[in-house]
């Protein structure tokens, strides 16, 4: 079967201090890390053996997993499986790109975020033109905070045509039209972003062919709803796929209601649904 994985393991510590981030410059301990290696190897392994599914992989950290050696060699080991379509990571590019050489880049791909304030603009700017020459497939994204318009808008020039810039609402801020209007400039996608979506009772491909894992290996619909439909590694869960509706009133982040059938973001970002990088790009 086709399944995508949403994977988020116990790490939860990362090198920035974003204001708007709970996690800013939270730190680990070393057991911590420890265990989330560990439980990061046991799904590379789960992954590695699962030879009769064809498997997409999207690691949506709390913190920032590329400055931690385990996430890169098991993106690089991913990649290079023949029954994994696609592997993928949320990532704020502050970790150095040489280890994508090894990687099979027709597979891997990378969804950054800018962050303003956190990192010199040309340094992350180099990055990307490192991962350019690299051939690796990324999108780019900005928080659309009122001071961050000028930002994206450098951002937006100095990218390739072919690198999609998106936008994410900033939680809890109401837009003008206006507004919405000069970020919409840079992501004409935008509108999906600014609103909540109605979800309550219609139908969501998460609990069929997507699923979220923690790092015990317990596996639940989507990150939002806490419900388990079972357990990864002893199989459990296979019985609990099946079409279902959506128990929530509203889902309002983009690894969320992609997913959803009534919206047509499976089309809009065909062949990059993982990586947020629509069709064409």
């Amino acid at each position: 079967m086709d399944l995508t994985l949403l994977y988020r393991g116990p790490l939860a510590s990362c090198d920035y201090d974003c204001p708007y981030c709970p996690f800013a410059k939270r730190r680990d301990s070393r057991e911590q890390l420890r265990a989330d290696r560990e439980a990061l190897e046991r799904f590379a392994g789960w992954a590695e053996d699962s030879t009769g599914d064809r498997l997409s992989v999207l690691f949506t950290p709390w913190g920032e997993a590329l400055t931690r050696s385990w996430y890169r060699r098991t993106l690089v080991r991913l990649s290079r499986l023949p029954h994994v379509r696609r592997v993928a990571v949320q990532t704020n590019l502050s970790c150095r790109t040489g280890w994508l050489a090894e990687a099979d880049t027709a597979t891997l791909a990378l969804w950054c975020t800018y962050h303003p304030g956190q990192v010199p603009y040309e340094r992350f700017l180099g990055r990307c033109r490192e991962l350019d020459g690299l051939g690796v497939r990324y999108s780019v994204g900005i928080v659309g905070l009122p001071e961050h318009l000028e930002q994206a808008r450098r951002l937006r020039a100095d990218l390739p045509e072919g690198v999609y810039l998106w936008v994410n609402a900033a939680e809890g801020h109401v837009y003008t039209d206006a507004e919405a209007a000069r970020w919409t400039e840079l992501d004409p996608l935008f509108g999906y972003s600014r609103h909540p979506h109605r979800s309550g009772g219609l139908p969501c491909r998460t609990g069929e062919s997507v699923v979220s894992v923690d790092g015990d290996g317990q596996v639940r619909r989507c990150h939002f709803v806490p419900q388990v439909l079972g357990n990864l590694y002893d199989g459990s869960y296979r019985a609990a796929l099946r079409p279902r509706a959506c128990p929530l009133a509203v889902c309002d982040c983009h690894i969320g209601y992609v997913h959803l059938e009534s919206l047509p973001l499976y089309d809009v970002f065909a062949g990059g649904v993982l990586e947020r990088v629509p069709a064409g790009f």
